[in-house]
């Protein structure tokens, strides 16, 4: 039995063999010779690496959400992330007043999969309710918040709020969520005129934000815009010393406005970088062919969308509005410097070249463009076209990427836009590395172009025409 020599092997004789025919007739700058120092396509993103421990959530993110009573099944989340705008999930993890107590899908390896997967979570307590709501206790063996006065400290409503606070951090823990993450209080609407419930609503919440800080986690509130928000906020203004506030709110405010404000509360709270808000309540969404009945919410957590800044070959610049096709030297023509210089840059990158990084379209940079077609069964040809630089920028792995993607996704939203633009298809983009509304536009006018369906999500389907240079 005959065994093939690796690609690598036969790349690096492809690249000797051209870069010796091509330095035998000519003799310009670029005639270094070539090897291969690896395909980093061939490296993971960040969805492949399980041994990297696991990032604390939400992280930083401006996008869409989600919320179910009922966590769903890897196989729903695996639909909705490759098909639906929403990028976080809100998951019910603690708390004996839960409507789904039972949690069969959330369990350690499943939060780890959401997470290596690009998903934002809201991990969620919905444990003892204000002493005036009037749909709780929902079981026998719940609780609702004691509005005891005690010497004007509430002091049953803090050590409830001290023991559910030590529930929440335990909860998450045994389900691997990460120190650093937001753990949100589910406190639902209440009678705010009512002075020992609020209070009461007050000190229980003070005490569960002071516990969960102390164990190494980020605190956060949702409750109703007009109620239980509106408070906390009229205490950050007038009695913020009282008590210990949440770090983040979550407001409830459906008005179908997909943003975190609202008239109940001043703009100034929590912002920037700590507000959530569930803008559309219960209703039914079907995305590849699942439907699940949810709340939908809009984020704006930490930077929002950031993605730290990129070198490539020390300080080469390989973004560009335009890319345009690279010819050899001819007498009438001369294939611009930086646009060579990136291109030498990619190749080297790629492990298709080895030499200097620099303006000149010679031999060396021409064996790398023979051997780069001939992998991909094109026509030899020494012109680099569109649809090259189209294929090279997306090059590597294929994570999804959908509104609100950054941050450890930064490097493949890049590319993303990078080969977007060099595609040349009437639209021009920011090379941020952050997944906005542009971003989504403009892979749907992509999508539209390729005959794909126009999502606006970069699913394997987009990938792979982008990869193939297809525009």
């Amino acid at each position: 039995m005959r065994t093939a020599l690796p690609r690598t092997l036969l790349r690096t004789a492809l690249l000797s063999l051209v870069a010796a025919t091509l330095v035998a007739t000519t003799d310009r700058a670029d005639t270094a010779a070539v090897t291969v120092a690896g395909d980093v396509s061939s490296v993971a993103g960040p969805v492949a690496a399980k041994a990297t421990p696991l990032p604390p959530t939400p992280g930083d993110f401006a996008g869409y959400g989600f919320d179910q009573c009922l966590a769903p099944t890897q196989s729903t989340m695996n639909r909705w992330l490759s098909t639906s705008p929403y990028l976080a999930v809100g998951i019910y993890i603690s708390g004996d007043s839960r409507a789904c107590r039972s949690q069969p899908n959330l369990t350690p390896a499943w939060i780890r999969t959401q997470l290596q997967n690009g998903w934002k979570l809201l991990p969620i307590t919905l444990g003892p309710q204000a002493s005036c709501q009037p749909r709780f206790p929902r079981y026998q063996d719940d609780f609702k918040i004691s509005p005891f006065r005690g010497k004007g400290r509430y002091p049953r409503a803090r050590e409830m709020g001290r023991a559910s606070g030590t529930s929440t951090v335990a909860d998450a823990k045994k389900l691997g969520i990460p120190a650093g993450s937001t753990l949100w209080y589910d406190l639902e609407g209440f009678d705010a005129t009512n002075t020992d419930c609020r209070e009461s609503a007050l000190a229980f919440l003070s005490d569960w934000v002071t516990t969960v800080k102390r164990l190494g986690y980020v605190t956060g509130v949702y409750s109703s815009a007009g109620s239980g928000i509106k408070v906390l906020d009229d205490v950050r203004v007038s009695r913020g010393a009282a008590y210990t506030l949440p770090d983040r709110i979550w407001l409830a405010r459906w008005d179908g406005v997909a943003n975190t404000s609202t008239s109940y509360i001043r703009n100034d709270g929590w912002r920037p970088g700590h507000r959530v808000k569930q803008y559309r309540g219960g209703h039914d969404e079907t995305w590849g062919g699942v439907k699940i009945n949810i709340d939908t919410n809009f984020l704006d957590m930490g930077r929002g969308l950031y993605a730290a800044p990129e070198t490539h070959c020390g300080t080469t610049r390989i973004d560009f509005a335009s890319y345009g096709t690279l010819e050899p030297p001819r007498a009438d023509y001369k294939a611009p410097a930086d646009r060579v210089a990136a291109l030498k840059c990619l190749m080297l990158e790629r492990g298709y070249y080895q030499g200097p990084v620099d303006g000149t379209y010679g031999p060396g940079i021409v064996a790398s463009v023979r051997v780069w077609k001939a992998e991909r069964s094109q026509p030899a040809d020494d012109r680099w076209f569109r649809k090259d630089w189209t294929a090279l920028l997306s090059g590597g792995a294929r994570p999804i990427l959908k509104t609100g993607s950054a941050g450890a996704y930064g490097p493949w939203v890049r590319r993303v836009q990078r080969a977007i633009n060099a595609a040349d298809i009437g639209v021009t983009l920011n090379l941020d590395g952050t997944f906005s509304s542009d971003v989504t536009a403009a892979v749907k006018r992509y999508q539209g172009r390729v005959k794909l369906t126009q999502s606006g999500v970069v699913d394997i389907p987009t990938w792979t025409k982008l990869q193939a240079g297809i525009r």
